[in-house]
């Protein structure tokens, strides 16, 4: 992928300007294409990176004396802040991820789940497709036994605009392998904290 075009983005917000009925020379208006340009490329940045390479480092958890895996039952990492924007109306959504999996044969660290969320975000999204993107990468990129992930993400498309309910904010769970056992699942989402399962 060439990455994003800049300059094309530049034209095209001069041309929104002027279709708005604006003055793209008036001087709070001059540097704007350029700074939303940079915003895109910033925003839209994940669609360069594949997220399976945040994974590639993923190390052989080893086997304990009973031959299984020698590490913990579940990896929880809550509040993972993250943002993203929506394709139906090029509005930004922000919100929560919790994203836990249960180990196979090989574990990551830490700071690699929330570069997999970062970059599955910074492509132009469905808060739902994103739930599954993430929950994908981690299965292909750990072979876990199972993963769930839970997004919660307040939607600038509804809190600014049409109904403008702006406290409202949408849950979305995917569960994957042994964490689509109910029990299993809700034990996790106990973990997390405060979220419905």
């Amino acid at each position: 992928m060439a990455g994003v075009d800049t300059e094309r983005i530049e034209r095209a917000v001069l041309e929104i300007l002027v279709a708005i009925g604006e003055d793209p020379e008036r001087a709070g208006l001059r540097r704007t294409p350029a700074r939303v340009a940079e915003a895109y490329a910033d925003f839209f940045g994940g669609l360069e990176v594949d997220p399976l390479s945040h994974l590639a480092d993923a190390v052989p958890v080893g086997t304990s004396e009973s031959g299984a895996p020698a590490t913990s039952d579940a990896v929880v990492l809550r509040d993972l802040a993250f943002r993203s924007v929506c394709e139906h109306h090029l509005l930004p959504f922000v919100g929560t991820a919790h994203v836990a999996y249960l180990p196979g044969d090989r574990v990551v660290g830490l700071g690699r789940i929330p570069a997999v969320v970062d970059t599955l975000a910074a492509r132009p999204q469905l808060q739902e497709r994103l739930a599954e993107e993430i929950a994908d990468a981690l299965e292909t990129g750990l072979e876990p036994r199972g993963v769930l992930v839970v997004l919660d993400a307040q939607h600038r498309c509804v809190t600014t605009r049409g109904s403008r309910q702006e406290r409202s904010s949408t849950i979305t769970v995917v569960a994957r392998g042994a964490l689509t056992e109910a029990a299993a699942r809700a034990e996790i989402i106990a973990l997390i904290g405060g979220v419905a399962a």
